[in-house]
């Protein structure tokens, strides 16, 4: 697949725009839903709404991942450093992530995505899978077990950093910091307790949710192995209540990131449309929920 051969670069212009004030819009949005959901926890606190606040958070903790994840390919920003200092401080950080190891990563998928050698290959290729299978997945996600074995990789990866090369900059602090403010504007407002929402918000739902973002991606795509991104990845048209959970800023628009990698996510959704209109997706099919979807998933 040639994307010229369907749009010229005059055409594409316009969706590989940086645009500070939307990145700026996406951020400050993020974190106020943040502060709400904390907020009608404390006003309404029973274990309905520490379970439901429980789950939003999981999804606003996507949602630094997935700006976190533009950040790194420099996209949300015009400016590099801002990218980086956003994509660390107010993203990657809040997550126990660190946005210049993500996007090393991440790029060697970009490049090796539709090969045996994709990094990621190991989260998404087994699919579809068993129901017993599915459900023993899931147990091990909103138990604790699969948020606890990230949360070692991440001390390790820190430790050996600082054994390694002790005078550069450690995520390990900068993951300590971010959680020591969290903690002290909860405490500021008189509801300290609260901050554990967000840890126990990590270690259980997202995680959850971010293995059902990532498998929908790659998941039991028509050929895995094959080069064309329209072949190997997969957007999912979701329903507007999956968007918080799920697809939050355009996530779910997947296909269109490989097949143009400097679209940010705010582009997303018209540039899919664009695309549409070009022909490039003629015998492609969208599933129109992650419900429609995971139906393909489970055998």
């Amino acid at each position: 697949m040639k994307l010229s051969d369907f749009a010229s670069r005059e055409e594409l212009a316009p969706f590989i725009q940086r645009d500070n004030r939307l990145g700026a819009a996406y951020v400050v949005f993020n974190w106020v839903a943040i502060a709400a959901i904390f907020a009608g926890v404390a006003l309404w606190t029973n274990p309905l709404t520490i379970l439901i606040g429980l789950a939003l958070l999981g999804g606003r903790q996507l949602a630094c991942a997935a700006l976190m994840h533009d950040c790194g390919h420099r996209l949300l920003f015009s400016s590099r450093q801002t990218n980086a200092w956003v994509g660390q401080w107010l993203c990657a950080y809040p997550v126990f992530s660190d946005v210049h190891r993500y996007a090393a990563g991440h790029l060697k998928h970009h490049a090796l995505a539709g090969t045996d050698k994709d990094p990621d290959l190991s989260n998404y290729q087994a699919y579809p899978v068993t129901r017993a299978s599915f459900r023993r997945k899931i147990a091990r996600d909103l138990t604790g077990r699969t948020g606890w074995r990230s949360l070692q990789a991440t001390w390790r990866r820190g430790r050996d950093q600082i054994l390694q090369a002790p005078w550069n900059g450690n995520a390990l602090l900068g993951h300590l910091i971010v959680q020591v403010i969290l903690f002290a504007i909860l405490l500021a407002f008189g509801h300290p307790w609260l901050y554990w929402m967000w840890p126990v918000a990590y270690l259980t739902t997202y995680m959850l949710i971010a293995r059902l973002r990532q498998v929908a991606e790659h998941g039991a795509v028509p050929d895995l192995y094959d080069r064309d991104p329209r072949r190997n990845t997969r957007t999912t048209l979701v329903r507007w209540w999956e968007r918080p959970f799920v697809a939050p800023f355009q996530l779910n628009y997947h296909l269109e990131h490989h097949i143009h990698a400097n679209v940010p996510c705010y582009h997303l959704r018209s540039f899919h449309q664009f695309l549409s209109g070009r022909g490039l997706y003629e015998g492609v099919e969208f599933p129109r929920s992650y419900r429609e979807l995971y139906a393909r998933m489970i055998r």
